[in-house]
C-alpha cells in the first residue's frame, strides 16, 4: 500500500479527534482529505477512554466545547449516522470540602449562564441519585442530568464511515516520519504526500509531530487505568457517572457491572501502556470511604490508557500557517471531539470557529504566558 501523492488536508491521528476532524472537513466539501493512523482507528487513547460526556467545566471554552459535543452525541444516530450507546444518566460530583463546594457553586453559576442545566444539590439528594455511595464527610454535590457516557469505539466508527462517504481517505498502518511545512509535504513509511495543510490530532504522541513541524506542542503522556467489576445482580438500571472529587474515584454502569477508575498522583509521565494492579490498594481505600458496598464485588479485567497532559491541563487548539493542531486535552478529548472537529474545520476554512478557542493556542506557552485557569479534571 502506498499513500496518495497529494491531499488538500492530511490529518494525523485516527482517534475520536482525528476522525471527527476528517468527517467535518469532508462534510464541508473539502476535497482530498487524507487521515493517517499508524495503528488501527481508535487504537490509541480513544479505545481506552471511560466514555464520559459532559459540559460541567469551570471556564467558558470547555463548557461550550462540552455542550456542543453533547448535542452532537445526542444526534449521532442521524449525523453522522451511528448508534453509540449514549446513556444520559447524569454526572454527579461529590464534594467534601468547603473550598470545593464554593468552587463548584461558581462553576455551576457560569454553566447556567451558558445554558447548562447543572445545579448544586444536598447530600440526601446525591444519595438518592447514586445509592451506592456512602455520604459520611460529604457537604454537597454538583449534578447535571444531561451528561452521561457512550461508547468511544462507536463514535470513531461513525465518524470514519461518514468521512469516507463524503470522499475522505482514511489509512491505517501508516507512520509519519517527517513534516516539511515549507515544502508542504508529509513523509511516511509508505511514501510522501504533498499537503496543502496538516492537522496534528495524535493525542499523547503529538509532541514528536510538533517537533517534526517546528511547532512546539507541550504534551506529556500520563498513564491512567480503569477496571471493571463482575456482574452485579440487583444493580440499578440507571447509575449516574459518579465522581468523588477529593479522591478522584469514579464509577458508572458498564453492562451488568461497573467501570471504575481514579487518578494516580504518583504516576510518572511516559508511554506506559501496561496495566499494573499496583494501583488497586489505593482504589480499594477510596472505595472503602465512598462506596464500601463495592468492596466485596468481584473484579474482572482492567486496562491502561494515556492522558495527553499540558502544563495547565487545557487543550492545544490552533493554527501555525499550514499546520493545525488539536491535542493535549488532558482527559477531555473524547468528550469534546465533535465540537473540536467543527473548530478545526472552521480554522482551516479561515472563518470564525463555532467556539472561540483563541486562548488555547500553543503560543501561550511559547510566550511564557500564565495560561488558562485549570478546569476540573477527572
Amino acid at each position: 500500500m502506498t499513500v496518495p501523492s497529494s491531499a488538500d488536508v492530511v490529518v494525523i491521528g485516527g482517534g475520536a479527534i482525528g476522525a471527527s476532524i476528517a468527517f467535518h472537513l469532508a462534510e464541508a466539501g473539502v476535497r482530498d482529505v487524507v487521515l493517517l493512523e499508524r495503528d488501527e482507528l481508535g487504537a490509541g487513547s480513544t479505545c481506552k477512554a471511560a466514555g464520559g460526556v459532559r459540559a460541567q467545566f469551570s471556564d467558558r471554552i470547555n463548557i461550550e466545547l462540552g455542550a456542543r459535543s453533547l448535542h452532537a452525541f445526542a444526534d449521532f444516530g442521524q449525523r453522522p449516522g451511528q448508534e453509540i450507546d449514549l446513556h444520559r444518566v447524569g454526572y454527579l460530583f461529590l464534594l467534601s470540602t468547603p473550598e470545593d463546594v464554593a468552587s463548584f457553586e461558581r462553576d455551576v453559576q457560569l454553566q447556567n449562564e451558558l445554558g447548562i442545566t447543572s445545579r448544586m444539590i444536598d447530600v440526601a439528594e446525591a444519595k438518592r441519585l447514586s445509592p451506592l455511595i456512602e455520604t459520611d464527610g460529604l457537604l454537597a454535590a454538583a449534578w447535571s442530568p444531561d451528561d452521561g457516557h457512550c461508547t468511544p469505539e462507536s463514535v470513531v466508527l461513525g465518524y470514519a464511515r461518514a468521512a469516507r462517504r463524503y470522499g475522505a481517505t482514511l489509512l491505517t498502518g501508516v507512520t509519519v516520519t517527517g513534516i516539511d511545512r515549507d515544502a508542504g509535504t508529509v513523509t511516511t513509511d509508505r511514501g510522501t504526500i504533498r499537503a496543502g495543510a496538516v492537522v496534528c490530532a495524535a493525542g499523547a504522541w503529538s509532541a514528536a509531530l510538533g517537533d517534526l513541524a517546528g511547532v512546539p506542542l507541550p504534551v506529556t503522556p500520563l498513564r491512567r487505568q480503569i477496571i471493571f467489576t463482575e456482574p452485579m445482580p440487583g444493580l440499578a438500571g440507571v447509575v449516574p457517572f459518579t465522581i468523588d472529587f477529593a479522591s478522584t474515584f469514579y464509577f458508572h454502569r458498564e453492562g451488568p457491572g461497573l467501570l471504575m477508575g481514579m487518578s494516580d498522583p504518583e504516576q510518572a509521565p511516559g508511554f506506559q501502556l501496561n496495566y499494573d494492579d499496583d494501583w488497586l490498594p489505593r482504589l480499594g481505600a477510596a472505595i472503602g470511604v465512598r462506596a464500601p458496598s463495592l468492596i466485596d464485588v468481584g473484579l474482572r479485567n482492567g486496562w491502561a490508557g494515556l492522558y495527553e497532559v499540558t502544563p495547565d491541563h487545557n487543550a492545544l487548539i490552533g493554527r501555525a500557517g499550514n499546520f493545525l493542531y488539536a491535542t493535549g486535552f488532558s482527559g477531555h478529548g473524547f468528550l469534546q471531539a465533535p465540537a473540536v472537529g467543527e473548530v478545526i474545520r472552521d480554522l482551516y476554512l479561515d472563518r470564525p470557529p463555532v467556539v472561540d478557542v483563541g486562548p488555547l493556542t500553543a503560543e501561550r506557552f511559547v510566550a511564557g504566558a500564565a495560561g488558562r485557569p485549570e478546569s476540573h479534571i477527572v
